[in-house]
């Protein structure tokens, strides 16, 4: 199933006004398990970063995490980058009138070709790892780009059934995506093959954060991919299971898991 049109659909109806773009992001923070576990590694990470630490949010989407980092780090300097045009423009145009516009600065760039701007001290890459085919060139870009002692952050789906995929027989539930899932040892081998010298992997979307994923994200997709009318229900719906997925989520975010359908990745530059 192809994603990115249902999703260029809900970003068009909530870049409306910025007050819909807000609750668009306040949503996808509520309803994404991944951006809760994001987060919660930020803010420890945050605790040992320099205070005005330069940061890329390597393949923004709609920019809801540089939008989080922005407002939740008053000193970080974000440049966001994303291969999509409009949301560019789109997240440009929005920080500038949020007057965040001296601290953020979005990015037309293929990750597979660029080699950035400067140095960094934190690069995040949520959702990004599993469309890209050349993912050792990334990682080596990564490393090259970042200051001795920055961290990597990466959200991703796992080969433990990320993707829904949960036998050699099945197809990914997304369309866009060149890869299941990392196992933990293959992409730990990629990133320390690319110079960091320590990586951390916690599986994440263990069995609570999976049954979130099916209510928050599965079934609404479904819903809409068969018949745009559903736009019109989907209020509803999130209204009467939104409780059960925030409930969810706080327990996944709270336990390890033994295996999960998501990996959490730090990586630290300390050559």
């Amino acid at each position: 199933m192809d994603y990115d049109p249902i999703k260029e659909s809900l970003g068009r109806h909530f870049n409306r006004h910025p007050l819909l773009r807000k609750l668009f992001y306040l949503l996808l923070n509520i309803l994404l398990l991944r951006a809760w576990h994001v987060r919660k590694a930020l803010k420890k990470l945050s605790q040992t970063l320099p205070s005005s630490s330069k940061v890329l949010d390597a393949g923004m989407g709609f920019g809801q995490y540089s939008w989080w980092m922005a407002r939740k780090f008053r000193g970080w300097n974000i440049t966001a980058a994303d291969i999509k045009s409009e949301q560019v423009a789109d997240c440009n145009a929005f920080f500038r009138r949020e007057r965040l516009g001296e601290r953020f600065r979005a990015i037309e760039a293929d990750l597979v070709r660029w080699t950035g701007t400067g140095k960094y001290d934190l690069v995040l890459c949520v959702d990004v790892m599993e469309h890209i085919e050349e993912d050792r060139k990334v990682f080596g870009s990564f490393f090259s780009m970042m200051n001795n002692g920055g961290y990597l952050v990466i959200s991703t789906p796992s080969d433990l059934g990320g993707s829904d995929v949960h036998s050699e027989n099945e197809k990914s539930f997304i369309g866009e995506h060149v890869r299941d899932g990392y196992s933990k040892a293959g992409i730990t081998g990629k990133l320390l093959d690319a110079g960091f010298g320590k990586v951390s992997v916690s599986y994440t979307y263990g069995l609570p954060g999976s049954i979130a994923w099916k209510l928050s994200m599965k079934y609404p997709v479904i819903m809409l991919s068969a018949s745009r009318l559903f736009f019109i229900l989907l209020p509803f719906y999130y209204l009467a299971v939104m409780p059960f997925v925030i409930l969810l989520n706080i327990t996944d975010l709270n336990f390890s898991h033994a295996k999960g359908t998501g990996l959490l990745v730090i990586a630290e530059n300390n050559r």
